[in-house]
């Protein structure tokens, strides 16, 4: 070849060579720049605060789940259903007034103009239906209205109704509890066991499981729901313990609400009258009384009590309702229901010994369980002669159903107090945080008691509708106060048990609320309607709890103290 040539050819050569690495640094600065820019758009969008709010609720918290709540037997009180719910974006709605016309025709019930507002705008999410039926979903979509769409919720579904209202309480709109224990779960645990539970939405969601069993539960309504029935009265409420670990085992309240429509709960008269409302419970609280007495030695069971004439305080006497007017043995004050007598027994504990046996009895206070709704009780600081004369036979203080209960339940369970649960808890447990509050043989004294006054008493009509399973209890009936001064016309009646009383495994308080007599002949006392659908109460349900009837006469034998025999 020519130098000539060769020269030519190896200037093209680097020519060529010299343009490709000029193109190859373009195309890597190209490639550079463009992937600053993804960079630097990175960077710009990953500080910006995204908004995962749905019109003020997180996401997280709308579309989160809840633990299913299964009563003791695993049957299901509470559990979440997923349902649909209608959403527009009304900078994505084309024709307002098309849109607003084909959702009222699925939704008539919507307000057309707070539709109209609703779909107009530049918003990008508004609720316009929450939890619609399938059908409603179906219908919607059918109508094809662009910027309407739909999120999957859950809805909170309560298969009994309204038997355990007051128990479960429910949720809004949000899933978020407003009463019971519902709102126990959101309010009281703290963060860890939440997520436990499962109150977030991807969680493993476990089962929580309460102490109530739904078969006596919902013996319990029916019973009540009949005796609003059949006394004519405003209100009826009862609540079943085992005594041996503090469980709630069923309570009721009425009238009542349904959870699945919380609205219901602020009709009048819907509030949980076993552990938010406080009452002078009349004579059922002469068991307490005569339990701190014999405990503190001031009597004794053998001991006898003038009862002769009423107690004089200034110009008023108190006497009995149907008084004995004689000496009466201390079963017998009980077994007749003496005021005369219980105001003697009190003057000889005295009146300081007396208050601090309440406080000792959990009293004072509100109840402590996990349900929210709760109230104090009204006790005097210190009592006066008078006062602690009135309180004796339980008047001139007002307590919770539920605390009586639960001062009853330590007083035939051997003498051990504590705190009552709606979840379940071993006796094991239970014992571990009870405290002694009066000696074993002051517990089988009072069960005396109890049983004596269902056989010769004032429990003897629930006794008879109770028969084998050696019910033991006490009435008590209490004019209510009306006006600031005690009604002659309204009562307020409770009857509060337990059962087998030859070995108590169960306590139980019920109370009507203004009964009428059920026809001419009975009364309107507490033996009459409470101390009857207590018995009806026991003959449903103890089958249900394993308590075996029995008419053996040594089983009550055995109740009685060595030193009456």
């Amino acid at each position: 070849m020519e130098p000539d040539a060769t020269i030519q050819l190896q200037g093209a050569r680097k020519t060529r060579e010299t343009l490709t690495r000029q193109r190859m640094r373009w195309a890597i600065a190209f490639v550079l720049l463009g992937f600053s820019v993804v960079l630097a758009r990175l960077v710009w969008l990953g500080g910006i605060e995204v908004d995962t709010s749905i019109e003020g609720q997180s996401r997280s918290a709308i579309m989160a789940s809840r633990p299913t709540i299964l009563d003791r037997n695993g049957l299901e009180m509470a559990l979440d259903l997923r349902v649909s719910s209608l959403f527009a974006e009304p900078r994505s709605i084309i024709d307002v007034e098309e849109a607003t016309h084909g959702i009222l025709t699925v939704l008539p019930h919507l307000d057309p103009d707070w539709l109209r507002q609703r779909l107009t705008g530049g918003r990008g999410f508004v609720w316009i239906a929450r939890e619609l039926s399938p059908q409603q979903r179906d219908r919607l979509m059918r109508l094809g209205i662009p910027g309407l769409d739909f999120l999957t919720e859950t809805q909170r579904f309560y298969p009994a109704g309204t038997q355990a209202a007051h128990l479960m309480g429910a949720v809004n709109i949000d899933n978020v509890g407003i009463a019971g224990v519902e709102h126990y779960l959101d309010r009281d645990l703290d963060l860890a066991l939440l997520q436990k539970l499962g109150l977030a939405r991807g969680t493993l969601l476990q089962p929580v499981s309460l102490s109530v069993d739904m078969r006596a539960q919902h013996a319990l309504h029916s019973e009540l729901s009949d005796a609003l029935d059949r006394y004519q009265a405003v209100a009826a409420a009862g609540a079943i313990m085992d005594v041996e670990t503090g469980e709630v085992i069923a309570l009721v309240s009425l009238p009542d609400f349904d959870p699945n429509r919380p609205s219901t709960m602020l009709e009048e008269g819907r509030f949980n009258r076993i552990t938010a409302a406080k009452f002078e419970v009349g004579s059922i609280f002469k068991t307490i009384t005569l339990a701190g007495a014999l405990d503190s030695g001031a009597v004794d069971i053998t001991d006898s009590v003038d009862a002769r004439a009423g107690v004089r305080f200034g110009r008023h006497t108190i006497s009995d309702y149907h008084g004995q007017y004689r000496i009466l043995s201390v079963p017998e004050v009980y077994r007749y229901s003496s005021n005369i007598g219980m105001i003697r027994i009190v003057q000889a504990m005295g009146a300081t010994a007396f208050r601090e046996f309440l406080t000792r009895m959990g009293l004072d206070g509100a109840p402590v369980i996990e349900l929210p709704e709760v109230t104090t009780s009204s006790i005097p600081a210190r009592f006066s002669e008078v006062g602690a004369a009135t309180a004796s036979f339980g008047h001139g203080l007002s307590l919770t159903p539920l605390q009586v209960l639960s001062a009853t339940s330590a007083l035939v369970n051997g003498g051990y107090l504590m705190d009552p649960t709606i979840f379940r808890r071993p006796a094991g447990e239970a014992m571990l945080g009870a405290t002694k509050v009066v000696t074993h043989e002051t517990s089988k004294q009072i069960r005396y008691l109890m049983r004596l006054n269902a056989l010769e008493g004032s429990g003897r009509r629930g006794n008879k509708l109770a028969h084998g399973y050696r019910l033991g209890g006490k009435t008590g009936t209490a004019e209510k106060v009306v006006n600031g001064r005690y009604s002659n016309d309204k009562v307020l009646t409770l009857f509060l048990s337990a059962f087998p009383m030859d070995a108590p495994r169960y306590a139980m308080i019920v109370l009507i609320d203004e009964p009428s007599p059920e026809s001419a002949q009975p009364g309107r006392t507490a033996g009459w309607n409470a101390g009857e659908v207590s018995g009806r109460i026991v003959t449903r349900i103890a089958p249900m709890l394993m308590v075996h009837p029995s008419t053996n006469p040594a089983l009550d034998a055995t109740l009685v103290p060595p030193a009456l025999i």
